[in-house]
């Protein structure tokens, strides 16, 4: 493929000086002589063509940059006329065996130094424009690798960032299970063992998936689910949990563990404290492309100014990821409802391929 482009870059240079000379020819001798300007343009391309891989692994060997510049430039200025003279040759010996006769050894001097005197300029500037052309692509290869090696470089740094925010939310999580199952120990031991139960149930499932930085927003709600069971059992009619979910949205990739750290705060900060509990509201719809998902409590709310607000493991990990993941395409608001109560928000593009495997195909 590469050498049939050169042949048709070559073909084209000869029909565009060709164009040339019968232009000349119109408007000097008001005739157009067509097959000789063409044949011998043809043939001098493809005398250039066939020198050329000779000239590219040249240029390749003696590239036009720091540290060897000089050199190379010199190399390039005694082989210029060298690769010219040979061309020439080529091409007398051609036009020879094709229109004939083939010249004796003196017609074939006095017709090459007849080229040489007459085309010997323009084929050094050909041959240092072959030199130019590769060393332009091989800068822009060069550069294209790079920045594919800086792209990979990001994503695997992205992915350990990633790694690392999600493996917070492990003993994060664990530590507060755990801690309810010890408060429950002193009050209600069947209760502690059912959640214990619940708990490990729920571990086995978060572990098995902990490969993936994104999951399906049905999984996603599935693992929480099991996480409210856990939590249904320490507040018991204390705790009451309305879902409403886009069942188009259902398929969706969502942030792993994205709603238990959300839930788990408003129901240590929004019910935990409060005799007659809460309502913990989740929703997740589609809109205009993005997808947004919400957790709202009707607890005390924030009882500071949002300036003040200290973001704690659950909402400052998951803003974090979502910067990871969706950078300036994502949203996440915390805000106080009009009639009590915390709002947190996310929103980020709808997209059912995961988000670093589209970037690194980029």
């Amino acid at each position: 493929m590469k050498w049939a482009i050169i042949f048709l870059c070559w073909t084209g240079f000869a029909l565009f000086f060709t164009s040339q000379s019968y232009m000349f020819q119109a408007r000097s001798a008001g005739t157009i002589e067509w097959k000789g300007p063409l044949f011998n343009w043809l043939l001098g391309s493809y005398a250039w063509f066939a020198l050329t891989p000779l000239v590219l692994k040249l240029s390749n060997r003696f590239p036009l940059q720091r540290g060897k510049l000089l050199s190379s430039v010199g190399i390039h200025a005694l082989a210029a006329p060298s690769f010219n003279i040979a061309t020439i040759v080529i091409f007398v010996i051609a036009r020879g065996l094709i229109v004939g006769p083939l010249p004796d050894a003196k017609l074939l001097f006095e017709s090459v130094w007849h080229f040489v005197i007459a085309e010997f300029h323009g084929g050094m500037l050909v041959y240092w424009v072959i030199i130019g052309v590769n060393q332009a692509m091989d800068y822009y290869r060069r550069y294209r690798d790079r920045e594919l090696a800086a792209s990979n470089l990001e994503t695997r740094l992205v992915e350990a960032q990633l790694d690392a925010l999600r493996m917070q939310l492990h003993p994060h999580f664990l530590f507060n299970a755990l801690n309810s199952v010890s408060v429950l120990m002193r009050k209600d031991v069947d209760a502690a063992d059912r959640m214990l139960l619940q708990l490990s149930g729920l571990l086995r499932v978060t572990l098995a998936r902990s490969a993936a930085h994104e999951i399906r927003l049905k999984q996603e709600l599935e693992i929480l689910e099991r996480y409210l069971e856990i939590e249904q059992i320490r507040f018991q009619d204390r705790l009451t949990v309305r879902t409403q979910v886009d069942t188009s949205a259902l398929d969706a990739l969502v942030p792993q563990l994205f709603f238990q750290p959300l839930v788990e705060n408003a129901i240590r900060h929004g019910i935990a404290d409060r005799e007659t509990g809460g309502v913990i509201d989740i929703s997740a719809e589609r809109q205009n492309g993005m997808l947004r998902l919400q957790v709202r409590d009707n607890g005390p709310g924030l009882n500071v100014s949002r300036g003040n607000l200290t973001e704690g493991v659950g909402l400052s990990n998951t803003r974090s990821r979502l910067e990871y993941l969706y950078g300036s395409c994502s949203r996440f608001e915390v805000c106080e409802a009009e009639e009590g109560g915390l709002i947190v928000t996310a929103a980020f593009p709808f997209h059912t391929e995961t988000i670093i495997e589209v970037e690194a195909k980029r």
